[in-house]
């Protein structure tokens, strides 16, 4: 497998009970990697980790809800642990993605949404990247969204959450990287997955004004992940790159 190999490395990925943290844990783990599934449903969490060693994998489950700053924070000790005194690959994934028109959003949900999209990974990443900067490696990819590059009505929130989250990889890029620790990003377009599965023939529609027109995978979007934790990116620093179909290059 040569430069997509990784043996002995250790992968933390939120949001990993279904859908794309699913598809990146267990693509991760056929890998080579020790995977630390993340999330707050223990039954769905404890199947990934029994799917993934039924194929030969090594995978862990942890609980937590991102939602909160001291429970990001145990996650992060609690990872550590199982890794052996470090985490190798950090994936961004877990994030809310509500709908709705801004002055119907109540200050609840904003508070959630940059809870959990914007100040989990800022914490994750402030807990794990400096002990990736000792050792000299590590690799950190975040989830955005296509919606954080052009405006879309009713997705204020979210998509302004995921911008943040943009500036945050190039900005940890500038901070790690000059001591062996690449961040990049990924900005899916509409995949199917179990959280998408309600938007129905709505999601088709938005996947229609791509050039590929159909929407993706979940694996699809897994992949462009593998890529940017592995060594054949080892020249990627830095990048939010789109994985849409090529939504946002028209």
């Amino acid at each position: 497998m040569g430069s997509f190999d990784l043996a002995g490395r250790v992968a933390l990925v939120t949001g990993a009970t279904s859908g794309i943290g699913a598809a990146t844990a267990a693509l991760l783990a056929e890998r080579g990697a020790h995977v630390l599934v993340a999330g707050r449903d223990r039954s769905r969490g404890e199947a990934v980790v029994a799917a993934i060693r039924d194929r030969g994998g090594k995978a862990d489950f942890l609980t937590a809800d991102l939602g909160k700053a001291e429970s990001v924070r145990q996650l992060a000790r609690e990872a550590g642990d199982l890794g052996g005194g470090r985490v190798d690959i950090l994936v961004n994934n877990a994030g809310a993605f509500p709908f709705g028109p801004t002055d119907q959003t109540p200050d609840s949900d904003m508070d959630a949404v940059y809870a959990l999209n914007v100040k989990a990974p800022f914490h994750l990443v402030a807990a794990l990247a400096p002990a990736m900067a000792a050792h000299g490696r590590g690799a950190i990819v975040n989830v955005s969204t296509m919606v954080a590059e052009y405006g879309v009505p009713g997705m204020a929130l979210y998509g302004s959450s995921k911008a943040a989250l943009n500036l945050l990889t190039k900005a940890w890029a500038a901070e790690f990287g000059p001591r062996g620790v690449r961040v990049n990003a990924v900005e899916p377009g509409p995949t199917r997955t179990e959280g998408s599965a309600g938007m129905g023939d709505g999601l088709d529609a938005i996947a229609a004004q791509a050039p590929a027109g159909r929407t993706a995978s979940a694996r699809e979007i897994a992949e462009a992940i593998a890529y940017l934790v592995s060594d054949a990116a080892s020249f990627v620093q830095g990048v939010v790159m789109a994985v849409d179909g090529g939504r946002t290059a028209v």
